[in-house]
């Protein structure tokens, strides 16, 4: 510490180091339970004296990412990527977002008490990154959200081999396997050009699968306006700002009925039945989330077009994932823990769940 801010030294590790971390995964001083800790705050750190993505206000915060159920108000001091930091002020206020703020870049390592702390990407929005710690010769990495599909709106997830492996389970159950994700754009299209005289409006969160649909469907070739409802327009404006080109956006609650038939309109789920959209022509109503996969929740929510586009790992991924980092520790922090850890232990892993509540309870930001 020095002068109430976080120092740190901009060592940054390449390939021999990775390859080194590979080599010595058996080679584990201490046990992970030792130096980190579920608390009711959330995953505490102790001999770096920092909690990751912590569920109220504390002194010191790693936040992974910039979604509500992850980045909350109010810590004196916070430590996170550079976008995820502009999304809590963007999101908070200036005054909210926390005290004392310090980005810190992929590839650079902090020194916090006795940890070696880094960020990689994790893959899940703009500026989500995963906590690598090292401490007295064990390696964890808290990985919390991440999704191994591509992005064009963040950097891919990178695998990191570690010792304990941290992973969220939202979908952890081997009935989610996820499409691909440009199969789910043309049924998009497919319907827009089946029914020209009708708007679409597809339900969308508004932090990372409103620009990744945007994106999706502009390298797919659909150079036409898109229409936001208010509430999307802030972020979007974040994403273009930080380099990500979203094409031509318009305001569809302010449109004229006219410009909207034919229109592809994206709103938050909670909006898409709000009285600003009977001014649609005859609207198809989509939905996209990983939870239309499964049908029912698509037909209690009257959704017309279910589009099956997840922010978050699926059951393959997970395992593959787990492969990749090589670490003999499973720890899973929220979502479908059973299924998982039953699967991890007949590979000869040793799982278990964390059972951290609070994270995960948005639903349509999966």
């Amino acid at each position: 510490m020095s002068g109430g801010r976080l120092v740190f030294t901009g060592r940054r590790l390449g390939t021999l180091a990775e390859t080194a971390i590979r080599a010595h995964l058996l080679c584990v001083t201490i046990r992970p339970e030792t130096w980190l800790q579920p608390r009711p705050e959330g995953l505490y750190c102790a001999p770096g004296d920092f909690f990751i993505d912590p569920l109220r206000a504390v002194h010191r915060a790693v936040i992974t990412h910039g979604h509500a159920d992850h980045a909350r108000p109010g810590h004196d001091k916070v430590l996170a990527s550079a976008e995820t930091i502009a999304i809590m002020k963007a999101r908070m206020g200036e005054e909210r977002a926390g005290a004392s703020m310090q980005a810190l870049a992929p590839g650079e390592i902090l020194r916090i008490g006795e940890v070696d702390l880094r960020l990689v990407p994790a893959g899940h929005v703009l500026g989500s990154c995963q906590v690598g710690m090292g401490h007295r010769g064990s390696r964890g990495v808290g990985s919390r959200d991440y999704k191994r599909r591509e992005d064009p709106t963040c950097p891919a997830v990178e695998p990191v081999p570690c010792h304990t492996f941290l992973t969220e389970a939202t979908f952890g159950l081997p009935v989610f396997r996820h499409p691909v994700p440009d199969a789910e754009i043309r049924k998009l299209l497919d319907s827009v050009a089946l029914f020209p005289e009708r708007s679409h409006v597809i339900g969308v969160y508004g932090l990372g699968k409103c620009q990744r649909l945007i994106a999706l469907l502009r390298r797919a070739g659909y150079d036409r306006p898109i229409h936001l409802h208010g509430a999307l327009a802030a972020m979007c404006e974040l994403y273009v700002a930080h380099g990500i080109d979203l094409g031509e956006l318009r305001p569809a609650t302010v449109a004229r009925k006219d410009d909207l038939v034919g229109a592809i309109v994206l709103a938050p789920p909670s909006a898409i039945a709000d009285r600003w959209s009977r001014r649609l022509a005859d609207p198809v109503t989509g939905l996209a989330s990983g939870w239309m996969r499964v049908r029912q929740r698509a037909k209690s929510r009257g959704v017309e077009l279910p589009l099956v586009l997840s922010d978050h790992a699926d059951w393959d991924e997970l395992l593959a994932t787990v492969e990749d980092v090589a670490a003999p520790e499973i720890w899973i922090t929220h979502g479908n823990e059973e299924a998982l850890i039953h699967a991890l232990t007949e590979k000869g892993r040793k799982a278990r769940a964390l059972r951290l509540i609070g994270y995960g309870d948005d639903l349509d930001e999966s």
